[in-house]
């Protein structure tokens, strides 16, 4: 689909139908922000398991 059909569709929806696309819109936004965060927090973790994982902090792992 092209940009400018998908575009003249939004256009011609009611105001109500327009907020909802756009609140859709900010939806798959989120997830793919989210996707990347987890990405990110997943390749990182071997960097910080030294850090997290001792002696001296292991009373937080009962918590």
């Amino acid at each position: 689909m092209q940009t400018e059909t998908l575009i003249e569709k939004i256009k011609a929806l009611p105001s109500q139908g327009q907020a909802e696309v756009e609140d859709f819109v900010d939806f798959l936004t989120l997830k793919e922000d989210r996707k990347i965060t987890v990405s990110a927090m997943r390749a990182s973790e071997r960097s910080f398991e030294n850090v997290w994982d001792n002696d001296e902090d292991s009373v937080y792992d009962e918590l």
